[in-house]
């Protein structure tokens, strides 16, 4: 009878831990989706976020889309697993908005960020 009782609850705890899993990915997707959201409204850049992404550019890569420099890669030097396998300018654009606007909420911030400490 123990080891019944015993089964029935190791059972119950998997099931309660599978069902926070799931919570905690649908979660995580929302929120995800949420800044992907917030990062499209932010397209239109001021001219002191376009300047700060054009600086930041211009350090990281001279502007290349084809740059190297070990894992990074491309105009801002991202980590190269961050494109997914498209190295294309378009997806190089998105995900380095996706980046900034998700670490530092900001091209000026980053800017402010790179001064301080040669990197982004």
């Amino acid at each position: 009878m123990k080891k019944h009782v015993k089964s029935t609850l190791v059972k119950i705890l998997a099931a309660l831990a599978l069902a926070f899993a799931c919570v905690a990915v649908a979660d995580t997707f929302a929120s995800t989706t949420s800044t992907s959201q917030t990062v499209q409204a932010a397209r239109k850049l001021s001219k002191k976020e376009k300047a700060a992404k054009r600086w930041i550019a211009m350090r990281e890569s001279g502007g290349s889309y084809t740059a190297r420099n070990g894992v990074c890669y491309g105009k801002y030097q991202l980590n190269i697993s961050y494109l997914g396998g498209n190295l294309s300018p378009k997806n190089q654009e998105r995900v380095a908005d996706n980046y900034v606007y998700g670490r530092y909420g900001s091209w000026v911030n980053a800017k402010r960020f790179w001064l301080a400490h040669n990197w982004y």
